[in-house]
């Protein structure tokens, strides 16, 4: 049964430091056994009067390394991605101590209406009455009261960065029009080229009578053209890749393009085969289709976008600096 996200809280920024989320959706329950006599819990971190437990670090930790582990790389490669993940669970889990002291020292409190919205918003989009939810829940070893609590804590820490952090922050209209002047690639229009292709693979590179064979024969396709007859039909008949749809390879601005292939369809007209070329594939000829021209988008239709654009990354970079100064003056210890 695929398992349900019980919460996207609205307005909690990939800044809440670490998404509590992961640990609702993934089934994250237990610890798994050390080596030798089992450690049921320990100290991994102390942040000024609170602490990090083992247990706090692996159950956080569970999803990374499930998906490290079944990646399927090199033993040794795999060992540093596991070593670099547990260091930046525990660098996510010691912020997330430090968000919590703060709220604690600002006072900010969630109103149990609130929570009670958050958990109806949660039952509507999952189609789930308070039972069917209770069940689920279950299944990654919560209950609603954890459940709740988890939605507490996730908009306390996003009140918190909203008072910190985005409340300071002004984008201006010169800083939208620098980024819509120095990204035209995204806002000044755009010209496709929808290709089609005759792709025959090459021979042995030894054999040079098969590759003579084989311009030959690309070479009286490429007369047949001239001739008149359909470019899908003939790429259907002999191409050696996408026959089934015609060498239909989809559309393609020229500088996706490599050069040799941008050199042989950029003065293309519709409907114009190519020259046969060399390329990586093979032997190819290729066919302009059509030249799909999506028109540019004026500043004033873009404004919205590229301000939200801007203001993420300046709250990344601010709420950044915020908590390594909230790091600086505070006492961390981390435990090996």
């Amino acid at each position: 049964m695929k398992k349900k996200q019980f919460m996207r809280m609205p307005n909690t920024s990939a800044l809440c430091l670490f998404c509590l989320m992961w640990l609702l959706v993934c089934g994250l329950t237990g610890i798994p056994p050390a080596h030798g006599n089992e450690i049921v819990d320990r100290i991994v971190a102390q942040v000024n009067n609170d602490i990090v437990t083992l247990r706090d670090l692996n159950v956080a930790l569970k999803p990374y390394l499930e998906k490290i582990k079944s990646m399927g790389y090199p033993p040794e490669q795999e060992q540093q991605l596991l070593y670099k993940a547990r260091e930046d669970v525990l660098n996510d889990l010691i912020n997330n101590k430090l968000t919590d002291q703060e709220i604690e020292e600002e006072k900010l409190s969630i109103d149990e209406k609130d929570i009670d919205n958050a958990m109806e918003r949660v039952k509507e989009m999952n189609h789930l009455t308070e039972e069917q939810l209770a069940v689920e829940l279950a299944k990654e070893g919560m209950s609603i009261e954890s459940y709740r609590k988890s939605i507490r804590e996730q908009m306390q820490r996003s009140r918190l960065v909203n008072l910190k952090v985005k409340s300071k922050i002004v984008i201006t209209k010169e800083d939208i029009k620098d980024y819509y002047d120095k990204n035209p690639q995204k806002y000044a229009g755009k010209k496709q080229y929808h290709l089609r292709s005759i792709v025959k693979k090459k021979p042995d590179f030894a054999d040079e009578n098969g590759k003579k064979a084989l311009l030959d024969e690309l070479a009286s396709i490429r007369a047949r053209l001239d001739g008149g007859e359909s470019f899908e039909t003939l790429a259907g008949q002999y191409s050696d890749y996408l026959a089934e749809y015609g060498g239909d390879i989809g559309l393609f601005t020229l500088d996706e393009l490599s050069p040799e292939i941008r050199s042989a369809v950029e003065n293309l007209k519709e409907k114009e085969a190519s020259p046969v070329i060399d390329t990586d594939q093979g032997y190819q000829i290729f066919f302009l289709e059509n030249i799909v021209e999506t028109p540019g988008k004026p500043i004033e239709d873009v404004s919205g976008e590229i301000e939200e654009i801007l203001y993420k990354k300046v709250v990344d970079e601010k709420f950044k600096t915020w908590v390594d100064g909230l790091k600086e003056k505070s006492h961390i210890k981390i435990i090996r």
